[in-house]
């Protein structure tokens, strides 16, 4: 191979790499929150039923 494209690769791999990496930690905590909220979620609606209030509209319909 050409050094010209060897030193291009080697150039570019940080930046990918450092991109791959950056995008599964974003979407690791996307889904943390997600996760998060509909145990919450969850949680509220049991509590809400517990003490008989009627259940809260979803976030859709507000």
């Amino acid at each position: 191979m050409d050094p010209y494209w060897t030193a291009v690769i080697w150039s570019l791999l940080p930046t990918l790499a450092v991109s791959a990496v950056f995008y599964f930690i974003l979407r690791s905590i996307l889904r943390m929150d997600r996760t998060e909220r509909k145990a919450y979620a969850r949680v509220e609606a049991e509590e809400r039923a517990k003490r008989g209030l009627p259940p809260q509209p979803a976030a859709s319909d507000r």
